[in-house]
């Protein structure tokens, strides 16, 4: 039986959005909703409330570093939950639904615990339980490897395995539901004249959740991009619309600032007395890379005695990983120190606008100084700029950067 595409939704719904019985509830008096419109569904879940994290301290009370393998063999077990109970919800309701984990629909992942990337996606079961009518409960954040190797997708992964079966079945809607109503200038808690975006174009929501807008996973919507899947980010505690992340067409008066991010999750590696010869920075960030360590931002300080300092920044999650490669890599080199701070914070703007302004990173600039906050470390693209300066003076940052933009006024 061939599906209707357009009659098609994939949901997720997030860790807030089904944190008790009662929630799980509303969730499948949604999903009800949509069944009598006739649509055909697959829903995505994450784990209840804060049931990843309470795992992942549960974890570090017994080990302090634990192993991967066995860290994604805990952590996965939350969404099991989630989709059992759901299923049980919507039974009750008469909906023919049925749960399954992302290995038994067939998510095939590399080997990168914690932070896997899919491989593929095998539909049989997927399009055998829709063709029999069934409402499709699916983990999210999980997959399996070739090997039959339980591994995670990474924070925020249970949007990825919903864009990445949108893509693999050719949906004709992907709903990302969560606990706020959109994607916002900034993020409201800290600017409470943030505006909430109607739409906005993956490659500022790509900018904005890879520099630290957490409402949607990074990958999940460079997967988007990719497939050209519209994304419907919306609230699951409200009936209004969200904000629809897709290929736009730039307007001649788009404004040239969309957003502001600010990320206090990462952590700065100085590397003190580089010997400064060809091919010293690409051993230590192909060592850094080998482990899996993501690099942010790099600055390497201008030589002048045949010796430099490299700085770059890396996610909280790698610190220890990424200090102890550092560590070998500068006593192979032969370098003075490694010096970590944990004291900063990245505050970035993005549009797509900044293209053809002259004078944003003048605006960004005075507007942090007239502010007296130092930057330690800049970085830019076509699109977006981004400064490290102390953590403590990151929220003032943002506030001032949206108010020299004007973002209120949009």
């Amino acid at each position: 039986m061939s599906l209707n595409k357009n009659k098609l939704i994939v949901q997720k719904y997030g860790g807030s959005s089904i944190s008790t019985v009662e929630r799980i509830e509303s969730v499948a008096g949604r999903i009800a909703s949509y069944r009598k419109k006739g649509f055909r569904l697959v829903v995505i879940l994450s784990a209840m409330g804060n049931t990843t994290d309470n795992l992942i301290s549960l974890a570090k009370k017994i080990n302090p570093y634990p192993q991967e393998r066995e860290l994604d063999m805990l952590i996965s077990t939350g969404e099991q939950i989630s989709i059992s109970l759901l299923a049980m919800a919507l039974h009750k309701r008469n909906i023919d639904a049925v749960s399954f984990t992302g290995p038994q629909i067939g998510i095939l992942a590399d080997k990168s615990h914690t932070k896997a990337k899919i491989v593929s996606i095998n539909t049989r079961r997927l399009k055998k339980s829709l063709s029999d009518n069934k409402v499709v409960v699916v983990a999210g954040f999980q997959g399996r490897t070739f090997d039959n190797e339980i591994v995670t997708l990474g924070r925020g992964g249970s949007d990825l395995t919903a864009v990445a079966i949108a893509s693999v079945l050719k949906a004709g809607s992907c709903e990302i539901y969560t606990d706020v109503d959109g994607i916002y200038t900034a993020d409201p808690r800290i600017v409470k004249k943030a505006k909430k975006l109607d739409c906005i174009s993956f490659e500022e929501m790509l900018e904005l959740a890879s520099l630290g807008a957490k409402v949607i996973q990074a990958r999940a919507v460079e997967v988007a991009k990719k497939y050209n899947i519209p994304l419907h980010l919306r609230s699951s505690f409200s009936s209004k619309g969200g904000t629809v992340i897709m290929r736009k067409k730039r307007q001649l008066e788009d404004a040239v600032i969309e957003g502001i991010t600010l990320n206090e999750d990462e952590i700065k590696i100085t590397i003190c007395n580089v010997p400064d010869k060809p091919g010293m920075a690409a051993g230590i960030f192909k060592k850094l890379s080998s482990e899996k360590v993501n690099v942010d931002m790099i600055v390497q300080n201008v030589s002048h005695e045949r010796i430099t300092d490299i700085s770059f920044t890396v996610g909280s999650s790698d610190a220890r990983k990424a200090l102890q490669v550092t560590r070998d890599m500068a006593k192979r080199v032969k370098a003075k120190d490694v010096l970590p701070d944990k004291d900063i914070a990245k505050v970035s703007i993005v549009g797509v606008g900044m293209k053809t302004h002259a004078g944003v990173a003048e605006t960004m600039f005075k507007a942090l100084a007239q502010a007296k906050i130092n930057i330690e470390m800049i970085s830019t693209s076509e699109i977006c700029i981004s400064c490290v300066v102390k953590q403590k003076q990151g929220k003032s940052a943002v506030r001032n950067l949206h108010s020299a933009f004007k973002l209120e006024k949009r």
